[in-house]
């Protein structure tokens, strides 16, 4: 039904549709040098992985080069890679951190 305004002009309403935000994937990128239990601990710090979940994607990371620690919109992943770069950097070590979009 036509939506009607004080100045007689009928308006057809049309459906909204909104699409949601892209997401991405925020993914640790494997080097020579980070331990792996810092890396570990990042998970854990900062995508709230348990223990295991946080080894498992550990050895992804060291076994393929490169793991998946979890799928956020863009401001949240951004801030997240943001976060673990500084706490790398404020512990000495070159791990990597970058997102994708999904």
């Amino acid at each position: 039904m036509p939506a009607q305004h004080n100045d007689g002009v009928e308006l057809a309403k049309s459906p909204v549709k909104v699409q949601p935000p892209p997401l991405y994937k925020v993914l640790l990128l494997n080097d020579d040098f980070t331990p792996m239990e810092f890396v570990i601990i990042v998970l854990q710090q900062f995508f709230g992985m348990d223990h295991e979940q946080a080894n498992r994607v550990m050895l992804k990371v060291h076994i393929e080069g490169k793991g998946v620690c979890g799928v956020f919109a863009k401001d949240v992943a951004a801030t997240k890679v943001s976060q673990v770069m500084d706490f790398a950097r404020q512990h000495q070590h070159p791990l990597q951190c970058v997102m994708e979009e999904n």
